[in-house]
């Protein structure tokens, strides 16, 4: 069920007050194309490090996250010694999970060779969809699923490639957020602007 916010919107999420933070995220950048890889990768990290978390707690920690990760530059990332990761266990300013963090590095390393097989990891993640987003068109939340066969498949790709915190549930949460799937409800206001 849509949310109507204080301004009258129709939002998928993010409608209530006190909330704004996350109506700004719904209206301004979730199932909206990313083609930068810079982008791409912080939201695949943050899609990551939200496992088992509420998305609300990773977009607040956001900040956090581009303060620790060099902004998301993924050759400052790769190249992250094992005493800074250590160091980042102690930040909370993001979510203090090791396995997560590491997990940073080890999918940074595995982008860039993806980004030297391809050109680029936007040329990659895009292929699997002809470069053009997938419009869903549900009416309910109840109908959006948490994985489908391209998540599945993409999934697979990336963990083969050598990438953790990357299964399918994750995969299609990010693929949701960056606008290779729009899964903006049909009465959202959003709906016709992505």
């Amino acid at each position: 069920m849509l949310q109507v916010s204080a301004d009258g919107k129709k939002r998928c999420f993010g409608g209530q007050t006190g909330k704004e933070f996350y109506a700004d995220y719904h209206d301004q950048q979730w199932g909206i194309p990313v083609h930068d890889d810079r982008e791409l990768f912080e939201m695949l990290i943050l899609e990551g490090a939200q496992a088992g978390l509420s998305w609300e707690t990773i977009l607040n920690k956001r900040a956090g996250y581009r303060a620790a990760f060099h902004n998301f530059d993924v050759q400052k990332v790769a190249a992250m010694t094992d005493e800074e990761l250590t160091a980042l266990l102690q930040d909370p300013k993001i979510v203090r999970n090791r396995l997560k963090v590491f997990a940073t590095r080890k999918n940074a390393l595995v982008f860039l060779k993806i980004q030297q097989e391809f050109g680029s990891f936007n040329e990659y993640l895009w292929k699997f969809v002809n470069h053009q987003p997938i419009i869903n068109q549900f009416k309910t939340f109840a109908e959006v699923p948490a994985r489908t066969l391209l998540s599945d498949v993409i999934s697979k790709d990336l963990k083969k490639r050598g990438m953790t915190f990357v299964g399918s549930t994750i995969i299609y949460a990010y693929l949701q957020g960056i606008g290779v799937v729009n899964d903006h409800l049909a009465d959202c206001w959003c709906r016709t602007q992505v």
